[in-house]
């Protein structure tokens, strides 16, 4: 077994790996960032190296610098954990050529998986399914809509080395193709230095399965089963699962089979996923599922596959990394019921997921579940990596106690002032339809606003923020004791009534103070009641506005964080309907769209594209007709 592991990443895949080393007494070397220098995953290892600036690029980018660490530490080997050079063959390569372990698949696995397009056509070549559409070498504009004319719309274009959603664009009709070319090939670009894309056809009822195998450097390969991660935004997982609903004896083998081939295929070592596309149309059916792509990594989702065979994935990559055969056979794997896993982002779901950054003055999450998270009280969510703060891991003995586990840990987690979709998971695990097993990657968008528009607060919890103003302590700023001037109300020959008028959310309320069960908080000088993951924020209500709660309805489209202006799509003066974008912004690893909050024109726009632009800078102004 090794001795010593540098881990090449952060955050909570990094702490992750930490902690399976620990306990089979392997010593662990971490690497950090300006931004990382006081992350958990830093204080966690045996030894920490710093190795660059805060953005990716000049850090955890910096393979040079990684090996450079590794070399000076004694580590043995490197885990790539997943993310950032996990995939990368040139980097595998000049770990093994410095005299050092990788922990992963062989280099030239790696390449033979890692474009879109050469890994299909491989597959094709070794008999797995796979789905139809264009590989072709011309990258034209011209003979690209050619071919999406020839497949039919709608149409999927994919980055050939994209990953995640990034530089993936669904394409409803002709006249929309070229602007999703252009955005797709921009975001590529950035994302992984290649601009280049494959098309397919689009499944109308798509399920998103995929299936995690692993093999040793004796030629054994298995499979761990399969996993559902059809619930997605923009291509992103929200909520995974295994087993998958609605798989059959039959399409299981079918799925399983293929992918064990595939691996194969590529003589492939390590920890690996094959992923699926199903047309769910008639049920999910061995013969309607194709393969997409391989990730020749370790997944996010890795832990519901080890919650339901009771392996620790980690531990396998380790073992087989150090020469051993696999734990395992195939015919040792079972399925014991059921995992579900959701994803906590620093994103604001009521604005279109626009990111979030900041310091986390509350953070609890929930007592009853997994929780592999990369922050903690106190810590700061930065703009230069990912927007994925943690996972929610649960298990239950059936699919049904799976969904209720989740949903009650993702009620429970309570976050401010960074935005989070915590009460957006807490929706989606409530829809009827996700309830039922009955999903597919277009349930979140068919829904429109249900799932993302942020709900009112009960008056239970407008109740019980009022109650708590009253009760005051004399120790808070805003409570002014003088008898003339507190909240009590006063009958004469009656009941004492007390009515509040509070701010909460930018909207005002009169409420009557009750007792209740919610619990509060105080923050920043505000009053916080969570509800179902959402967090409701009080404040009395003066009858003044400060210059942002004046600015927040008036038009005014903000910089929601740091980042790059990569196109400009409305000019100055023009008339815009709710909904229509002007502008993009690259940040957190995406583009986001900034689009006009209501009808009316475009008065100020004082964005350009190429430019760095900082957080709250105003963008753009629109006026109500």
């Amino acid at each position: 077994m090794l001795k010593s592991v540098l881990i090449a990443n952060r955050g909570e895949i990094a702490r992750r790996v930490i902690r399976t080393c620990k306990r089979l007494g392997i010593r662990t070397v971490a690497v950090y960032s300006d931004a990382d220098a006081k992350a958990l995953h830093v204080r966690e290892a045996d030894e920490a190296v710093h190795i660059g600036a805060s953005p990716a690029k000049e850090s955890y980018l910096r393979g040079d610098k990684i090996i450079a660490a590794a070399k000076q530490t004694g580590a043995e080997a490197i885990h790539p954990g997943y993310g950032f050079l996990s995939e990368n063959a040139d980097f595998a390569q000049a770990v093994i050529d410095a005299g050092l372990i990788w922990i992963g698949p062989n280099p030239d696995s790696i390449r033979a998986m890692g474009l879109k397009d050469a890994a299909k056509k491989l597959m094709a070549e070794a008999g797995v399914p796979t789905t139809p559409g264009y590989l072709g070498e011309d990258q034209s504009e011209e003979r690209l809509a050619k071919e999406a004319d020839a497949i039919g719309y709608p149409v999927l274009i994919k980055a050939v080395a994209g990953g995640g959603g990034k530089g993936m664009r669904k394409v409803e009709k002709k006249g929309d193709f070229k602007a999703a070319l252009a955005s797709a090939k921009r975001e590529a670009a950035a994302a992984f230095g290649d601009d280049r894309v494959l098309l397919e056809m689009y499944v109308q009822r798509p399920r998103h399965i995929e299936v995690q195998v692993f093999g040793d450097a004796h030629g054994n390969v298995v499979h761990l089963f399969e996993r559902d991660c059809s619930l997605q935004r923009r291509h992103q997982k929200v909520i995974e699962e295994a087993p998958a609903p609605g798989m059959s004896a039959e399409a299981r083998k079918a799925v399983t089979d293929a992918a064990v081939l595939a691996a194969k295929a590529v003589n492939y070592v390590g920890a690996g996923t094959i992923e699926f596309i199903a047309d769910a149309s008639e049920g999910l059916r061995g013969d309607r599922i194709w393969f997409m792509e391989m990730n020749t990594r370790l997944q996010v989702e890795h832990p519901v596959t080890e919650e339901i065979t009771g392996q620790d994935l980690v531990e396998w990559q380790l073992r087989v990394a150090s020469g051993e055969k696999l734990p395992l056979k195939q015919e040792e794997l079972k399925i014991n019921g059921w995992a579900m896993e959701a994803r906590l982002y620093a994103e604001d779901p009521s604005t279109g997921f626009l990111p979030s950054i900041g310091r986390l003055d509350v953070l609890h999450l929930p007592e009853e579940s997994r929780n592999d998270f990369a922050v903690e009280y106190r810590g700061e969510v930065s703009p230069y990596y990912d927007p994925m703060i943690g996972k929610v891991i649960v298990h239950g003995d059936n699919r049904a106690a799976a969904v209720r586990q989740l949903r009650d840990a993702c009620a429970e987690l309570k976050v401010w002032p960074v935005k989070t979709n915590a009460g957006f998971l807490v929706r989606c695990l409530d829809d009827a339809r996700f309830v039922m097993g009955d999903v597919d990657t277009a349930l979140i968008a068919s829904a429109g606003d249900t799932l993302t528009k942020r709900p009112e607060p009960s008056q239970a919890v407008v109740a019980t923020a009022a109650r708590a103003f009253v009760n005051q302590p004399k120790s808070k700023p805003q409570a002014n004791r003088e008898v003339w001037a507190q909240l009590s109300g006063f009958r004469l020959n009656a009941a004492r009534s007390t009515a509040v008028r509070l701010l909460c959310n930018g909207e005002s309320l009169v409420a009557e103070p009750k007792a209740g069960d919610w619990e509060y908080t105080w923050a920043g000088g505000h009053l916080l009641v969570f509800q179902n993951g959402e967090a409701h924020e009080f404040t009395l209500d003066s009858g003044e506005r400060s210059a942002d709660e004046a600015s927040a309805g008036d038009g005014a489209i903000l910089s929601p964080m740091p980042g790059k202006i990569v196109s400009v799509a409305a000019k100055a003066g023009a008339k815009l309907k709710k909904g229509d974008p002007i502008l993009v912004l690259e940040a957190m690893k995406m583009e986001h769209t900034l689009t006009a909050p209501f009808d009316g024109k475009l008065a100020e726009l004082n964005a350009k594209a190429g430019a760095q632009v900082s957080e709250g800078v105003l963008l753009a102004k629109l006026e109500k007709d």
